[in-house]
């Protein structure tokens, strides 16, 4: 996977990454589900500037930035930098294909739909945890494979935000029944 993929804005890192294969020790799926954030935007965890928790987001393009949030759920991000260090891409939702029995171990025996239908349920899922933070993700445990033919996206506003909410850098592949919340009826993005 070539460096330069990391080396762009976090919204085209964030709509690349949709139909791309993602892996942690072999378990894993197709990435469904994306949204952005940089060092400009209110939401982001850089907006502050550089602290010990948001390190990776200042450092080099193409590592994980892993964070707890509301103390329980772990978040996996993937860390992008145009020129501008502090972006990042969250993903925010996986259609399960390698290691499914796998997942249902870590997150109990669910419809295949809701074991990587959200960023804290992804990461259980895949065994993302604080150990992985700052991680490259051409090395393992990661395998991240980028898709051969550009799927077709929707595109709409992030969720679960209180700041910057109206930003339309959430991404997701058309007609995915995995995503963590449907989009809303609007027309497909290339």
């Amino acid at each position: 996977m070539a460096q330069t993929l990391f080396d762009q804005p976090a919204e085209t890192v964030a709509r690349t990454l949709i139909g791309a294969e993602l892996e942690v020790d072999g378990v894993g799926g197709v990435i469904v589900e994306t949204e952005a954030y940089d060092v400009f935007d209110p939401a982001s965890h850089s907006f502050v500037g550089p602290t010990a928790r948001n390190a990776p987001m200042f450092g080099e393009p193409g590592r994980a930035y892993v964070y707890r949030i509301y103390g329980l759920h772990w978040c996996f991000n993937v860390v992008c930098d145009a020129g501008q260090p502090g972006s990042a891409v969250l993903v925010r939702a996986l259609e399960p294909r390698t290691g499914v029995e796998r997942m249902r171990e870590r997150r109990g025996p669910l419809p295949v739909e809701g074991l990587c239908s959200g960023p804290g349920k992804l990461c259980a899922a895949l065994g993302i945890d604080g150990s992985l933070n700052g991680r490259p993700l051409d090395a393992p445990p990661f395998a991240l494979r980028l898709h051969v033919q550009p799927p077709a996206l929707v595109q709409g506003v992030r969720i679960g935000i209180s700041k910057g909410a109206e930003t339309p850098w959430r991404f997701g592949l058309a007609g995915s029944r995995f995503l963590s919340r449907p989009f809303p009826a609007v027309a497909a993005t290339a």
